[in-house]
């Protein structure tokens, strides 16, 4: 696991905002105080004493995490990720996520502070590219480079005694966006790579629901907008995920619902206004007819 965070954050003395704990970038706790850590995963080490990791929380900071083994099931926002070994997951500030309580986390952990690199480097690397997928399945080569200076950045991470402070800490952000720009590519062509795979006519469904979702949950709405009979949506919604067009809509409904439940104290009507249920007893229904909770019971779980 990553290494212990302390306790705080903005928003809340006790690290909490919308009564999710937010744990922050632990600079006391890394070699030198850098804005950056790298280490290996494993039972020793762990999130923060006082919380759980199996609970949810957020992060406000990047965690790249390298498996060496698997699998392990890990949650990002709401959806969950299954790794295998030579599997890298990365998790960027503002998320939140939560650690399998059963599966054995076996790697390696590189997590970095926000404003440790300078700005062409962040935009270089797509740190705050939110569009991009969070697990990334690199083939062999691309496996070998990454472990490569991913070595590369921890070996320079723990000498802390041949240069000082000032070259140190320039030489780990040079190795450290080698690193980055090896995993930002890598994000960005496999993103490419589904896009690619994926029908003209699901992405434009796709955008127009991303664009509408809040206030059309009708079917033959969006085919109708776009163009299409139903029965071609149809076809083409199955072809790319594997469900119905009305299943992808009600899906992107409710994980925007979670996430104001989970990130804002808004009332559970107002919620549900704002993801198209005017009557909250209806939101309620299709909110429990979806995840088997109710938004207070699953609010709860989260507080």
């Amino acid at each position: 696991m990553p290494d212990r965070t302390t306790q705080g954050a903005a928003g809340g003395a006790d690290g909490s905002r919308d009564g999710i704990k937010t744990f922050p970038f632990p600079v006391d706790l890394s070699l030198s105080g850098v804005g950056m850590q790298i280490g290996s995963m494993g039972p020793e080490r762990t999130w923060h004493v006082d919380a759980p990791l199996e609970r949810v929380h957020r992060i406000d900071f990047h965690v790249v995490m390298l498996f060496g083994s698997g699998p392990v099931r890990h949650m990002v926002d709401f959806a969950e990720y299954e790794a295998g070994a030579g599997d890298v997951l990365w998790i960027r500030p503002g998320q939140v996520h939560r650690f399998s309580s059963t599966d054995r986390y076996r790697g390696t952990v590189l997590t970095m502070q926000p404003g440790f690199l300078p700005r062409a480097i962040v935009e270089a690397t797509g740190l705050y590219r939110y569009d991009l997928p969070p697990l990334l399945h690199p083939d062999a080569a691309q496996l070998a480079a990454l472990e490569h200076a991913l070595a590369q950045l921890e070996r320079e991470y723990v000498d802390t005694t041949t240069l000082p402070l000032s070259l140190h800490t320039s030489v780990l952000r040079h190795s450290l966006t080698a690193f980055l720009l090896r995993l930002a590519h890598l994000a960005a062509s496999s993103a490419e790579a589904a896009r690619e795979q994926t029908d003209t006519t699901f992405t434009r469904f796709r955008d127009a629901v991303e664009k509408r979702f809040a206030t059309v949950h009708s079917v033959s709405a969006y085919a109708d907008a776009l163009g299409y009979s139903r029965r071609t949506l149809v076809r083409a919604v199955r072809a790319a995920t594997g469900e119905t067009p009305k299943g992808f809509i009600d899906k992107r409904v409710i994980l925007e619902a979670k996430r104001l439940l989970a990130h804002t104290e808004m009332p559970i009507g107002r919620i549900g206004v704002a993801v198209g249920f005017p009557d909250s007893a209806n939101f309620s229904k299709f909110f429990h007819q979806h995840t088997g909770t109710t938004p207070v019971a699953f609010r709860a779980e989260l507080r």
